[in-house]
C-alpha cells in the first residue's frame, strides 16, 4: 500500500526513482522495492524524507488508497471546473504545465 502511494505521488510530480532517491537521500533500490511491494514497512524516518520531497504529509502515504482516491478525485474535479469556468483552454493548461516543469528544472 505505501509503495503504491509513493509511486503515485512520485509519478504525479514527474520525478524518476533516481531523482526521488537523490533528493531524499535514500537508496533507489529501496524505493523500487517498496513500489513493487517487496518491502512493506519503511521507517517513519524514511517516509518523512520521501514525503518532504513529494511535498505531501507523511500521513498521506499511510492512508488507504480508496479514501485518497475519492478525496483527490473531488479536489481535481473542483480545480478542473474552476479552470474551465475561468476560460482556461486545454492548450493553456498544457502550456502552464510545461512552464512549471521548465521552472522546476531551471
Amino acid at each position: 500500500m505505501i509503495g503504491k502511494q509513493i509511486k503515485k505521488y512520485r509519478l504525479a510530480k514527474n520525478i524518476t526513482l533516481s531523482e526521488l532517491a537523490e533528493q531524499a537521500g535514500v537508496a533507489k533500490s529501496y524505493i523500487s522495492s517498496l513500489e513493487r511491494g517487496i518491502q512493506l514497512n519503511p521507517s517513519i524516518h524514511f517516509l518523512a524524507k520521501i514525503s518532504n520531497v513529494l511535498e505531501i504529509p507523511v500521513e498521506t502515504l499511510l492512508q488507504p488508497e480508496e479514501s485518497l482516491t475519492n478525496e483527490m478525485e473531488l479536489e481535481w474535479k473542483v480545480l478542473l471546473r474552476d479552470a474551465i469556468n475561468s476560460g482556461m483552454t486545454k492548450e493553456q493548461f498544457r502550456e502552464f504545465l510545461e512552464f512549471r516543469k521548465w521552472k522546476k528544472d531551471h
